[in-house]
């Protein structure tokens, strides 16, 4: 069950991660090894992951990876929209929309403060509302992001468990 399960996990990673590096091609950039890589640590990790995280884990693989390296690897998947950089944590996370598309879509992130999950959302109507919003200051927005931090439902039922059994 395990293997099947792996074997499934590391089918679709592959298959999110060519479908990059050909959305990439299209775009005339090349999605290098260690973009690769950089880019299937970050999915591999389902959720948001550090720099330096992402550097001990590329130094436990193969020992000459240096800070330079992941952030240069970082600025060109967030360059062409293949990862999200998550400001509250200063840590990134993989788009959830990996095929081609142009990366001028406005995201917004639910973030738990307690586990720290974080669930991407891709809600047109903020979009527009944020836009339209903009537009009546004259302001021309080229890119939003929206963190909205809180708790996710696996935690608030978890915590909801707890103070009920307290009573």
């Amino acid at each position: 069950m395990d293997f099947i399960e792996g074997s499934t996990a590391r089918a679709a990673m592959k298959a999110q991660l060519d479908q990059a590096a050909e959305a990439c091609a299209r775009h005339g950039a090349r999605l290098t090894e260690i973009r690769r890589r950089v880019l299937g640590l970050i999915i591999e990790s389902r959720g948001p992951l550090g720099a330096y995280a992402l550097l001990d884990r590329l130094k436990a693989e193969r020992g000459n990876a240096t800070p330079v390296t992941v952030y240069r690897a970082l600025d060109f998947l967030l360059e062409h929209g293949l990862v999200h950089k998550i400001e509250r944590l200063n840590a990134f996370i993989a788009c959830s929309d990996q095929g081609p598309h142009e990366h001028t879509h406005a995201a917004q992130f639910l973030i738990c403060r307690l586990c720290g999950t974080v669930a991407e959302l891709e809600d047109h109507s903020i979009a527009e509302a944020i836009a339209s919003a903009a537009n009546r200051t004259g302001f021309q927005p080229m890119r939003a992001t929206i963190e909205v931090e809180g708790t996710c439902a696996a935690c608030f039922n978890g915590n909801l468990l707890i103070k009920v059994a307290k009573i």
